[in-house]
């Protein structure tokens, strides 16, 4: 996998071995990234389930000022952190190595927002629970954008969300979403 644009332009970073992890792909990131590209500048990004980081590294890449990454796999968290050090992405990256309700809790106590929290958890799962969490949590800024990676048989949130895009790349099924006014 690669950095595929911005200050890391091109570098390469790990992905966590095994089946516990499903990378998304250059061609998904790339979408959701041009859709994102004027919602970058010095935004807090959220990666919960996290993966590589490549989703969160992408972000601070192309000018967001920092990014919260969390998941629960070891293999995970480890391959998290070698590539924030080999990007040198150290001073804007902080990692999470925990459940993603935990990391909710943890994040809404220090009373932190996001303006872009991605989801790309793993596939068939329910998201509306999370969804909900961070909603009453206030983790998601005024104006924030909750961007849901599913596969295209999944169904999608609605409550307290209004669908600001939408994009269906083979079997991903990618939602972008604002909080209702």
């Amino acid at each position: 996998m690669r950095i595929i644009a911005g200050s890391a332009r091109g570098r390469t970073i790990e992905a966590p071995k095994g089946m516990g992890t499903r990378p998304t792909l250059d061609r998904v990131r790339e979408t959701v990234f041009d859709i994102l590209q004027f919602e970058l500048a010095d935004a807090s990004v959220l990666d919960l389930y996290a993966g590589s980081g490549a989703m969160a590294l992408e972000a601070v890449s192309r000018s967001a000022k920092k990014a919260v990454l969390v998941d629960r796999d070891r293999e995970a968290v480890r391959v998290i952190r070698k590539n924030i050090a080999a990007l040198r992405f150290e001073d804007a990256c902080q990692v999470l190595p925990m459940q993603d309700t935990a990391a909710l809790d943890r994040l809404a106590e220090a009373g932190e927002t996001f303006d872009i929290i991605f989801l790309d958890p793993p596939y068939h799962m329910d998201t509306n629970p999370v969804i909900t969490a961070i909603l009453e949590k206030g983790l998601l800024s005024a104006n924030g954008i909750l961007c849901v990676e599913y596969d295209r048989m999944t169904p999608s949130p609605a409550e307290g969300l209004a669908l600001w895009k939408e994009r269906a790349i083979g079997q991903t099924r990618l939602r972008l979403f604002r909080r209702e006014e």
